[in-house]
């Protein structure tokens, strides 16, 4: 087996790696968001209603979101591909079992395991992709691998539904599950690993021919002080929080939300509730990527004021999901955020990265998934309990205004994000190669 750490690493390599992640990620949001395609089913078959179904949605979040910090401490000290690939195996194979449930507790459980198996994927790809792509390019690589988290929202949402009108609801998750983990043993002979920092020393001189040395890994509480030190990553984690508290509200409500408000068929729901937010922010993501790197070397926080503009702009349209009547604007609406939510997408860890040094990225970018879904978890939940318990009489009229408050979050975000980009990043950013490559222990 060829000892890659001690060999260059072709420039087409770099994209090829880009693309093979693209489709483990893919299948990581398929398997999620299947689920939700089908709550109408679920409720017309176990009787479940929206507070039982914010609890399904909230499951799988809460242990994704209190599992990242571990899978990110692991992942800075060992094989990140193995943490990949393994990793799809197993939430593939829950995904699986998905099909067995017949009682709420059944779909909790299963839920909670899918966050078990899925929490190491992003500490350890992302982390990987930015020992490949360095600041020259990581904003344009990590939006396009950004994109495939829409193509599996979509397909997760579409293929979803489908299986359930025509097959029955526990078709679609026998067929992503099976298809996920033929993926991974595939992978397995291509996907590389590499040394934590190369991207960073290419150009520079090192010890020995080739590759840098490996980053040495630093103690829990050094790994902590490196990256809280720092009031710049505090606004971002703050930020994706507020972010995802939107972002999981659309996941998990968006279909159930056009069937009961609008009448639309399951998969004509499980479509337009995927395709319309998240096509457009698949097309507006490499645009985002494209101006981030341009804006990025130029000012430190480039990145961060990309985000920002994103949720500036999705604000409004945010609410007028909510709040719309009219099938025309509410498609419409949903176009425009998801042309916003890509903006911020883009740069979620390209921008965290611009400030952490590379020994210690998975494991802050497991603290960002903590924070960021551990309060997006929310999201769901609050939407259900507005639903049932609201001051309308309406459970529709109920959700929607839950719904519309999201652009009040993503206000709060756009703030933390001004700041971060403003006032902190400029001397909270990671300065030079040599600067990173001294591990800090203080």
């Amino acid at each position: 087996m060829r000892d890659h750490s001690a060999s260059g690493v072709s420039p087409g390599y770099k994209w090829q790696l880009v693309a093979m992640l693209w489709f483990v990620c893919f299948f990581n949001y398929a398997d999620r968001q299947a689920i939700y395609a089908v709550f109408p089913k679920l409720k017309e078959e176990f009787g479940f209603d929206a507070v039982q179904l914010g609890l399904i949605g909230s499951a799988f979040m809460w242990v994704y979101a209190f599992g990242s910090p571990v899978a990110g401490y692991i992942a800075d000290r060992v094989s990140r591909k193995h943490l990949i690939l393994g990793g799809c195996l197993f939430w593939s194979a829950v995904t699986v079992m998905t099909g067995w449930c017949t009682k709420l507790w059944h779909f909790v459980t299963v839920r909670a395991l899918e966050g078990v198996g899925e929490t190491f994927y992003f500490p350890a790809s992302m982390s990987l992709m930015g020992d490949y792509h360095g600041p020259r390019t990581r904003s344009k690589a990590f939006a396009l691998h950004q994109s495939a988290v829409y193509g599996g929202t979509i397909g997760g949402s579409w293929l979803g539904a489908w299986f359930a009108e025509h097959h029955g609801w526990r078709w679609g998750f026998y067929f992503f599950g099976g298809i996920g983990m033929v993926l991974a043993l595939i992978l397995y002979r291509h996907v590389r690993d590499r040394p934590r920092g190369a991207a960073e020393h290419e150009g520079t001189p090192s010890p020995s021919a080739g590759e840098p040395a490996v980053l040495p890994p630093l103690p829990v509480g050094a790994t902590l002080r490196l990256i809280l030190r720092k009031p710049t990553a505090w606004l971002l984690l703050g930020g994706f929080m507020c972010a995802n508290f939107v972002a999981t509200v659309f996941l998990t409500w968006t279909p159930y939300f056009l069937v009961t408000k609008f009448g639309f068929k399951l998969t004509s729901a499980g479509l337009s509730g995927s395709v319309f937010i998240h096509l457009a922010s698949a097309l507006s993501v490499p645009v985002a990527g494209f101006l981030a790197d341009r804006w990025a070397a130029r000012h430190p926080g480039g990145r961060m004021l990309v985000q920002a503009l994103g949720l500036v702009g999705g604000t409004v349209f945010v609410s007028t999901v909510g709040l719309t009547h009219d099938v025309f604007t509410l498609l419409a609406a949903m176009t425009c955020f998801g042309v916003c939510k890509g903006f911020y997408d883009s740069n979620t860890f390209a921008s965290l990265y611009d400030i952490v040094e590379p020994h210690a990225r998975a494991s802050a970018t497991g603290l960002m998934n903590m924070i960021g879904w551990g309060g997006g978890a929310l999201g769901p939940l609050a939407v259900g309990l507005a639903t049932k318990y609201g001051r309308h009489a309406s459970e529709v009229e109920n959700m929607s205004e839950a719904i519309a408050w999201g652009g009040a979050v993503y206000v709060a975000g756009a703030v933390l994000l001004l700041l971060a980009g403003l006032k902190f990043s400029r001397r909270d950013a990671v300065a030079s190669p040599l600067r990173e490559s001294a591990p800090r222990t203080h």
